[in-house]
């Protein structure tokens, strides 16, 4: 990159300008990391100091049984599959009540598009649910199966998002989004929720004061300008609603295990090569730039593996997600070496290493506990590393 426009970019983001569409590319095709690093970490620091968050989560899936064929996602089962499978209410009560470990804070819920079950049972769960764990908070659903609802139910998706508060919902998640621009996800998304109703149903659930995530999937056919129209349409959103509490990137992933029964679902690997640690740390960074207007960037450390994800901390990321465990969207498309689990005290470590302070948060982003930071005669303070 030009000095000159290296100079420009710091002064923008160091006097609080608007970064433009333009800076956002020219951002991406610096390939000095270290620099680009160091700004995103500037802005991180301003906004959240030496704090890395973290929760204590449980990731609940339902059903796997899904309508669409996405060609990035090795979880979706059609019926009658061998491995397809739908939890009967009860079951996931069970299922959720033997993760309520640890000081469990949330549950995180995400569905395929089953074909036939009712919208009884989506409000119905969350309530047993609420019930059997009223101490944590149910994020659960994307726009997507929102959208979905409105299908099977004949409702709006204000009366769905109205019902589904009543009966426990503190916040959606951030899936389905994916990447917005149509010239990429024509190509990727087999279901029917693009920007407009993805927006439309985080809109809403913004004016009825949820906080919600929003995400990004990166690292397959999409190009970085995509990433860039990707977060602006977002920046724009916030702008309007002030509703998104975080943004995530999400690394895409090949399929290595479904291939052992003959079917391999991801049909993008054949043309695509997963994203570099170099590549994710780009995207952090230049996403922190450019979202200005959102007080969180998280690494999601499952999709990233865990030395990829301290070095996001030093790349604009403030929060290591949580403790999980069987997350099933992703693990049943990897190869990748990530445990299926980190406790709080894996988090604490991870995070201390990395130079920074844990802070424990809920869904709402409010402070549970802070703890002791980073050991000082290890790290003076957290800085981006030099690759």
């Amino acid at each position: 990159m030009d000095v000159g426009l290296k100079r420009a970019l710091e002064e923008k983001v160091r006097s609080g300008e608007r970064l433009t569409r333009e800076d956002g590319i020219a951002l991406y095709e610096s390939d000095d990391l270290a620099w680009l690093g160091g700004l995103a970490h500037e802005v991180r620091t301003r906004k959240n100091g030496d704090v890395v968050h973290f929760n204590v989560n449980r990731h609940l899936n339902m059903t796997n049984v899904c309508t669409a064929s996405c060609a990035y996602c090795s979880f979706q089962r059609k019926p009658g599959e061998k491995d397809a499978y739908t939890m009967r209410i009860e079951e996931a009560v069970k299922l959720a009540k033997a993760m309520e470990t640890e000081n469990l804070t949330e549950l995180h819920i995400v569905n395929g598009l089953h074909p036939s079950l009712p919208w009884r049972y989506y409000p119905r769960s969350l309530r047993e649910l609420k019930a059997a764990l009223p101490n944590v908070s149910l994020k659960a659903f994307t726009a997507t199966e929102i959208h979905h609802f409105e299908t099977i139910s004949g409702l709006t998706a204000s009366e769905i998002l109205d019902e589904l508060i009543d009966a426990g919902l503190e916040s959606l998640t951030g899936g389905g989004a994916e990447i917005f621009d149509w010239e990429v996800r024509q190509h990727i998304v087999d279901h029917r929720t693009h920007w407009e109703d993805w927006s439309r149903i985080h809109r809403l659930a913004h004016e009825k004061g949820l906080k919600t995530p929003a995400t990004m999937l990166y690292g397959h056919i999409e190009e970085p300008r995509h990433r860039v129209d990707h977060v602006l349409r977002l920046r724009e959103l916030q702008d309007e609603t002030g509703g998104f509490q975080v943004f995530i990137p999400l690394r895409y992933q090949h399929d290595f295990v479904d291939m052992k029964d003959g079917k391999v679902r991801n049909r993008l690997q054949a043309r695509t090569t997963m994203a570099t640690g170099a590549e994710a740390l780009k995207t952090f960074a230049v996403s922190r730039l450019l979202f200005d207007n959102v007080p969180h960037v998280k690494v999601f450390w499952v999709m990233h593996g865990v030395q990829t994800a301290q070095l996001a901390l030093q790349h604009g990321a403030d929060d290591m997600d949580g403790s999980v465990v069987e997350y099933k969207i992703t693990h049943d498309a990897d190869n990748y070496g990530t445990p299926n689990k980190l406790t709080r005290e894996d988090l604490l470590d991870l995070i201390r290493d990395a130079g920074f302070r844990p802070v424990e948060r809920n869904t709402r982003y409010e402070i549970i506990r802070e703890y002791d930071p980073a050991d000082p005669s290890r790290r003076d303070s957290p800085q981006p590393m030099r690759l």
